[in-house]
This record gives structure tokens, C-alpha cells and sequence, in this order.
């Protein structure tokens, strides 16, 4: 007997078969790719509330009548300009779950870190926000790494 009479005759649920694929998967739970699309979406919101606030603090809103915007220093207006423009542009590429906005993202909290780290004449220099800077950056690193190792090659 040739190949041909030993496989069963195709039904048409059968060329549904790769749109029914996922639905496999449905009853394993939440993978590890779920989780890390989650974190990147909360760390869009934040992002975009991070971006926010820098504006705010660009356009002066809540600033005393004479300390706004161009009472700062110029490395203060410098960096508050620069993360007004990448934490509104990572927002963007994080929610979209797009592999720019990741890299947008990490430049963003490296800088950030550097930033409060190096040069504490421009923000104070906290160390919490760099703990925190770098615990993100750390589950998101661990979050990737899990999540492709996953899937398949």
C-alpha cells in the first residue's frame, strides 16, 4: 500500500487545523511571552506618566511664579527636555510591544540611572530611583531571556 491509503481521508475541520492551534495552548496557562507583553505594557503607563510630568515641568505648570522652566540650570532644562521627548516615545513602543521601543525603554532608564548617579547636580542624585531604575531593568531582562527560552527555535 502506498502512503496515500494509509493516511485517513482529510476532513475540513482539518484545514482549520493551524487556526485551532492556539487553542492547544489555552489549557497550559499564562506564558512566559503573556507576562513579559504585561510588564512592557505597565512600564508604557508609567513611561507615559514619567514623559508627562517632564512636560509639565517643561511648560511650568505647577512652578512657583519665578522658579519655572528657565530658572533651572542648563544641564537640568537639558535633561528634563530629553526625558520629556524618550519616555513619551518609549510609551509609545512599549504598548505596541514593538522590539524599538524596548531599546527606547533602556536607553531611557540607563540614562536615567546615569543621570541620578553621575550628575546628582541635576535632579538630587537619588539612590532609590537608581535601585528602582535597575530592578526594572533586571526583570525585564529576566522576563526576556525567560520568554524566548520558551519558545521554540
Amino acid at each position: 500500500m502506498s502512503d496515500q491509503s494509509q493516511r485517513r481521508p482529510r476532513r475540513p475541520s482539518d484545514l482549520l487545523e493551524p487556526v485551532h492551534a492556539a487553542d492547544q495552548d489555552a489549557g497550559t496557562g499564562t506564558s512566559w511571552a503573556e507576562y513579559l507583553v504585561l510588564f512592557l505594557r505597565v512600564m508604557a503607563a508609567i513611561s507615559l506618566i514619567k514623559g508627562l510630568y517632564h512636560w509639565a515641568a517643561v511648560c511650568g505648570i505647577g512652578a512657583p511664579a519665578d522658579g519655572g522652566f528657565e530658572a533651572h540650570t542648563v544641564a537640568w532644562r537639558t535633561a528634563t527636555v530629553f526625558f520629556a521627548v524618550l519616555d513619551l516615545v518609549a510609551a509609545v513602543g512599549l504598548w505596541l510591544a514593538a522590539p524599538w521601543g524596548a531599546v527606547v525603554w533602556l536607553t531611557s532608564v540607563v540614562s536615567m540611572a546615569v543621570v541620578e548617579l553621575f550628575f546628582p547636580q541635576v535632579y538630587g542624585g537619588s539612590t532609590f530611583i537608581v535601585i528602582v531604575e535597575m530592578t526594572l531593568l533586571a526583570v525585564y531582562l529576566w522576563l526576556a531571556i525567560v520568554a524566548a527560552r520558551e519558545r521554540p527555535a
